[in-house]
């Protein structure tokens, strides 16, 4: 006899009822479901079992990228100067012999052409920042693309926005240590940007350079936060990361054998471990080769910074640009209030949509799970195609970013093309807009063909390319029915329906709370799943197999007596 302790009485007369949870354990009952960090200790074992992909090595190369980054960094600290003090250099790089520059420039350049290996360390580090955060970029669309964001990994979701988010800062701090000209023309642009946030600008851009722009102050302070406060940071943040992944378990595909409530895979040990220290090699030794052989970030090229220089045809690094290419095509949008003016065509592009957006990314999971009202967890992956709303917005999402990113080189798609800048720059201002509602249309009209695909071949199995010509003249293409396998694999998830519709009273005439919001609800969620096709149910499925078989064994007999016949007469 089992005794049911969720029940309890407050009193002797009164029966057993369900105990009310406390705000206070509601929320530590939802953090522990995420976090996992009451049964922390059982999750210490070498026998995990990990799933086998290709798309699961996306987040390994940012991992080993992150990894390499550390690595070469300390090699570089035990180099690097970083000063602002005046100095005349006098190292091996003939064209510079002589010139007055600070010491953080002089440091870079002695290390690139004086330190035995110090050029092949500094180009490997660079190429690793921008593989680290264009891993993380790929990583995080894969999650989106496949809905593995979804309950209870929204933490980790979220931990991953913010990791793309200190990468990308950590990027910008180091890009600006050499102190070089191209370096200094960003810090220019650095300086602009706090200037132009309101009331506060200029003190924020005097505590940042230590006064006026350039200051003597900037260098120094971005080499402690480069080298101590965000890499602290993002270790901790990529620890917590790979803590949850092993206590959610990692998601895999659906497929024969595998369900929501088991993993099916290679152990982390010794199988698991022997394939990431060879990717590890892998990694780190392509990051080596790009180092050596493929030159980046030549700082001797452009000289020491100089406040009344600018390099032409300046451009950010990649990860930067798509902030820099909306600045570029914003209409020049000013508010001029009380003595002062607002930048708009500033703070929209710089100070306001960066993380404006990445609110929106880092909303994603809980924005759907409202919508969806689905408080289930997940470990099976979704295709694209089975959620075609999300899989458009983060298209649309994604040329967004190109078209911007594509605007900040307006300068060089110009001069490259003898093409006049005013007119790329308005094609921009179209493409801004234009560009991700085409994309959005396309994709998901693509998905929802995708899916009418998928129940196409359930129905009348997978075509052959063989043709088979009838007694009576007609042509028809060999079918063959699809593999237990592959029929499991594209029926194991169901497709979200639209939520029911909202009734203002319940069944006992009472009003409803909150009915616009569940209206709302309701309304996003036809949106999100109004198009999805309806799978066949089971006997529809066996009813079709049947029939399938019928028509290869008549289409058999057909090619065995037909004119078309194979084999000798």
């Amino acid at each position: 006899m089992s005794i049911d302790l969720s029940k309890v009485a407050e009193r002797n007369s009164a029966p057993a009822t369900v105990a009310r949870t406390h705000r206070a354990g509601k929320v530590a009952t939802w953090a522990d479901d995420r976090l996992g960090l009451a049964k922390l200790p059982r999750l210490m074992s070498i026998r995990k079992v990990f799933p086998d992909h290709w798309s699961f090595m996306l987040g390994e190369i940012a991992l080993w990228s992150f990894v390499t980054l550390l690595v070469t960094g300390i090699f570089l600290t035990l180099w690097y100067d970083p000063s602002m003090a005046e100095v005349q250099y006098n190292g091996s790089y003939d064209p510079l012999r002589g010139v007055h520059m600070s010491a953080a420039y002089a440091s870079t350049v002695e290390m690139s052409f004086d330190v035995r290996g110090g050029l092949l360390i500094r180009q490997t580090h660079h190429w690793a920042a921008h593989i680290f955060i264009a891993a993380m970029m790929i990583h995080l669309l894969r999650h989106a693309l496949t809905g593995s964001f979804r309950k209870p990994r929204e933490v980790n979701w979220v931990i991953g926005a913010l990791l793309l988010l200190l990468g990308t800062i950590e990027g910008f701090l180091g890009y600006s240590l050499p102190d070089d000209l191209l370096s200094g023309t960003g810090l220019r642009a650095f300086d602009g940007f706090l200037k132009a946030v309101p009331v506060v600008g200029s003190y924020l851009s005097f505590f940042t350079f230590g006064g006026e722009f350039p200051g003597d102050q900037v260098i120094p302070r971005f080499y402690v936060f480069h080298i101590l406060l965000v890499p602290g940071l993002l270790l901790a943040l990529v620890t917590l990361h790979l803590i949850l992944v092993v206590y959610h378990k990692h998601t895999q595909w659906p497929g024969p054998g595998k369900t929501e409530q088991n993993v099916v895979g290679p152990p982390f040990w010794p199988v698991y471990v022997a394939k990431a220290t060879g990717f590890f090699l892998v990694v780190a030794g392509t990051l080596t080769v790009m180092g050596g052989l493929l030159a980046i970030n030549n700082v001797w090229k452009f000289g020491p910074y100089d406040p009344s220089k600018v390099t032409a045809g300046s451009q950010p690094d990649w990860y930067m640009g798509w902030p820099d290419g909306l600045l570029r095509i914003i209409p020049p949008l000013e508010t001029h209030l009380w003595g002062a003016t607002i930048s708009w065509n500033v703070i929209i592009p710089i100070l306001v949509a960066p993380p404006t957006l990445l609110l929106v990314v880092a909303a994603l999971p809980f924005i759907e799970s409202w919508v969806t009202g689905d408080k289930r967890e997940h470990h099976l992956l979704q295709r694209p195609r089975e959620a075609p709303t999300r899989t458009a917005f983060m298209a649309a999402l994604v040329t967004f970013y190109g078209v911007a990113w594509a605007a900040g080189g307006n300068d060089i798609i110009a001069t490259q093309f003898d093409l006049s800048i005013n007119q790329i720059t308005y094609a921009f201002r179209v493409l801004i807009f234009l560009g991700p509602v085409l994309a959005f249309v396309v994709a998901k009209r693509w998905c929802v063909s995708l899916q009418r695909a998928d129940v196409d071949r359930l129905l009348h199995g997978r075509e052959t390319g063989v043709v088979v010509r009838s007694a009576e003249g007609g042509y028809t293409e060999k079918h063959l029915p699809l593999d237990e396998a592959r029929a499991y694999t594209l029926t194991a998830l169901e497709r979200p329906a639209p939520l029911p519709e909202v009734e203002e009273h319940d069944t006992e005439g009472v009003p409803r709370r909150r009915v616009r919001a569940e209206r709302l609800r309701r309304r996003l969620s036809v949106a999100m799943f109004g198009d999805n096709v309806e799978r066949p149910t089971r006997d529809v499925l066996d009813e079709a197999r049947h029939h399938a078989e019928e028509e290869l064994v008549e289409v058999e007999h057909q090619i065995a007596a037909g004119p078309n016949r194979h084999g000798p007469e």
